[in-house]
């Protein structure tokens, strides 16, 4: 449930403008409800401020659509990530704000405007083959309530365009960087800007990229002091983790 709404509940019973019952009432399916086939996690928001997000992959059109109308129920946004264009068309059918986001593999219904903090999130992919990682991650921290600089196609074989970029990575709170092939970029990037890296590593790649599992360790062996992994193609878990750290910074005052 929206910690927005909650908070109003609250301030209508202590003004006795509802009663407890009634209040107990509307909270009665927290902190998660039970609709046959998943378990929504209606607390989500309260313990790490973005509600649940729906992966789609291996749950049908039907599933999908249920679980997405709970969790727009309590009046938050959604994020379903490595979704179709036949979820979509459900999804669509069901909330008319719904967007399909091609390239990042998403769908968002934005209910509600989020508060952007005053930081910004970098985003970097090696090639334009990493882009659709990279806008996992950049649209996964833009839901969230981060504004966003991509810089794609800047890859270590043509080591000019990253170089030219670095002033304005030093800018950023903090850089995702997804790269495929042999993973070097993080480590680049992680050695010339002094802020946190996330470094996704991509299943682009010939025969002996082993699916991007040679990007992984060679991310895993980065030198360049913090540089931190996520798994294979988790462009999501990146985005996520780069917005909370954006957010860490929001709270503490820092510019």
């Amino acid at each position: 449930m929206n910690p927005t709404l909650i908070k109003k509940l609250l301030s209508e019973v202590a003004r006795k403008k509802i009663s407890v019952a009634e209040a107990m009432e509307r909270l009665k399916h927290l902190p998660f409800q039970e609709i046959g086939h998943s378990t929504v996690d209606r607390h989500r928001a309260l313990r790490q401020g973005f509600p649940e997000v729906i992966f789609c992959e291996g749950k049908t059109v039907r599933e999908i659509g249920e679980i997405a109308s709970h969790i727009c129920a309590t009046g938050e946004n959604l994020l379903a990530t490595r979704a179709s264009e036949e979820v979509y068309r459900e999804l669509r059918g069901k909330f008319p704000k719904a967007v399909y986001h091609a390239r990042a593999r998403a769908v968002t219904v934005e209910q509600h405007k989020v508060r952007r903090p005053r930081g910004h999130i970098a985003v970097v992919s090696a090639g334009t083959a990493d882009a659709p990682v990279a806008e996992e991650a950049a649209l996964t921290a833009e839901i969230m309530g981060n504004r966003v600089q991509r810089f794609y196609d800047v890859g270590v074989a043509g080591l000019h365009r990253l170089l030219s970029r670095i002033p304005e990575l030093s800018r950023a709170r903090v850089i995702v960087v997804a790269a495929g092939m042999e993973g070097a970029l993080p480590s680049v990037v992680g050695g010339l800007v002094g802020r946190p890296v996330i470094a996704v590593p991509t299943s682009i790649g010939y025969g002996a990229s082993f699916g991007g599992i040679a990007a992984l360790l060679g991310m895993l062996n980065s030198c360049a002091a913090g540089v931190t992994v996520v798994n294979i193609d988790n462009g999501f878990g990146a985005g996520y983790a780069a917005a909370l750290i954006n957010k860490l910074y929001a709270v503490s005052g820092k510019q």
